[in-house]
């Protein structure tokens, strides 16, 4: 069983802050990155987040192009991604984006409430239980089980974290907004692990691009990766 290819992206303020420490959503992308993200993820069979993220942002998750929807739909696959996001307490929002926007199928993972979840949620998505603890290893041969070749992690930072730290992703794109945020207790990209990635194992760089006025780091971080 092959697992999914997976890109793990994010967009960070200069001093590596994902938001601040406001109630409302730190905007730190240029449109002209929020449209490169779009082709990412209609490129991509499911896009995966925290809950947390669907609590504090209420996220869409959909491809917004339509010429990309039409292009997927000509190519045999539907319109769009697969939405998926892990949540340990099951403290999810029925009426949250990431449940109603769009027709994709939606997967929750969660290792408590599961039978509480489905009663709650209905329709509107699959409930997968977990065990207490559950490695990315397993959530990407189960994902790659249901179809899916090619994972697109978007947060937010335990997830992220999450997944670099067990070296569970084969490509990460770091989208740099050109100011500071400069709170103290403002979320930054990961929280405290040990990364496979030091200062005696360096990140491959495949390449850097300008997207409007942000810089757009790519890393390839597994060595069967062309």
């Amino acid at each position: 069983m092959s697992r999914p290819y997976v890109i793990a992206k994010c967009a960070m303020s200069l001093d590596a802050c994902l938001d601040d420490a406001s109630p409302t959503r730190l905007i730190l992308s240029h449109p002209d990155d929020f449209d490169r993200v779009d082709q990412v993820r209609a490129e991509c069979d499911a896009i995966l987040v925290g809950a947390n993220t669907i609590r504090k942002d209420n996220p869409r998750l959909c491809v917004r192009s339509e010429t990309r929807r039409q292009a997927r739909v000509s190519a045999g696959r539907p319109p769009q991604p697969t939405k998926i996001t892990l949540t340990k307490s099951g403290r999810l929002n029925p009426d949250a984006q990431f449940f109603t926007a769009g027709p994709a199928p939606k997967y929750v993972y969660t290792s408590d409430r599961a039978d509480a979840l489905r009663a709650e949620l209905r329709d509107r998505a699959v409930v997968i239980p977990l065990k207490e603890t559950v490695s990315p290893t397993w959530l990407l041969e189960d994902l790659g089980s249901r179809g899916i070749g090619r994972l697109l992690v978007e947060g937010g930072a335990e997830i992220l974290t999450w997944f670099l730290s067990a070296d569970a992703v084969d490509e990460l794109q770091v989208s740099i907004a050109p100011f500071f945020v400069g709170a103290a207790d403002a979320v930054r990209v990961v929280t405290p692990a040990r990364f496979p990635f030091s200062p005696q194992r360096r990140m491959p760089l495949r390449s850097v691009e300008q997207v409007g006025d942000m810089v757009v780091a790519t890393y390839l971080l597994r060595k069967n990766n062309d």
